[in-house]
């Protein structure tokens, strides 16, 4: 007797539901975009060839929860030495929200010395960004150029919460050359492997400098061709930067 009283009420509060006069509703909430600029790393070195080096790897973002266009940009200029500033990597890609902590990429790019275009490097890049377990913050691409010649880029870095505003950070880069390149120089293989460690303060959380250390070393046939040029294989150094967003 009780469910079916239950029953009728609920199929007449369905009922009325129905008949409700909906035009005056607010139309369902749409998307919302919204963007982010991140400098992750703005930073002088100092290598233990009393080099000064100047370093940046900015992100920048904008878009939906699912749906974003991501501009990212990397390079260094050695201070006072009349070289040109080598753009490591600078591409604009389509990101597309895989699962809560994962995103795939794909778009175009352009690396090189900023010396002369017969210099820059056109590619195609492809990546996979997000947190692994225990909050490794992972970053994998792969760039194919125009030649077909493919890199693999992989960085993995952790973020060590000390107080509430101090951070101490760990970072490992490796760079691998699936293929060889004759016309940028590059011969297959694990090319180098670059080690660093950030003390961050953060004063606001959107402004932190950071002070830290860094080791890099080149492997295989790309040492092998340094060493015969009679250049330095590995490098040492100190970084002062800061990491700030909006």
């Amino acid at each position: 007797m009780k469910m079916s009283l239950f029953a009728a009420a609920v199929s007449s509060s369905l009922a009325a539901y129905a008949e409700t006069d909906k035009s005056d509703w607010p139309s369902p909430m749409s998307e919302m975009f919204f963007g982010q600029v991140m400098f992750d790393r703005l930073e002088v070195t100092r290598n233990d060839n009393q080099e000064n080096v100047f370093t940046w790897d900015t992100t920048a973002w904008y878009g939906g929860d699912y749906h974003r266009i991501v501009l990212r940009t990397e390079g260094e200029n050695q201070q006072n030495d009349g070289a040109p500033t080598d753009l490591e990597r600078t591409d604009v890609s389509y990101s597309y929200l895989l699962s809560t902590f994962w995103s795939v990429q794909a778009g175009l790019g352009v690396k090189g010395e900023l010396s002369s275009d017969n210099d820059l490097e056109h590619y195609a890049v492809f990546s996979l960004t997000g947190l692994a377990p225990y909050y490794f913050e992972v970053d994998s691409s792969l760039l194919i150029n125009e030649q077909g010649d493919v890199q693999w880029l992989n960085e993995v870095e952790y973020d060590f919460l000390l107080t509430q505003t101090s951070y101490l950070q760990p970072r490992l880069s490796v760079n691998t050359n699936i293929t060889d390149s004759t016309r940028f120089g590059r011969e297959a293989g694990v090319e180098s492997i670059r080690v660093g460690l950030r003390y961050r303060q953060e004063i606001v959380r959107e402004f932190a400098p950071y002070l830290g250390v860094y080791w890099q070393k080149q492997l295989g046939q790309t040492a092998n061709s340094a060493q015969r040029l009679g250049e330095d294989t590995s490098e040492f150094g100190v970084i002062a930067g800061v990491r700030m967003w909006f």
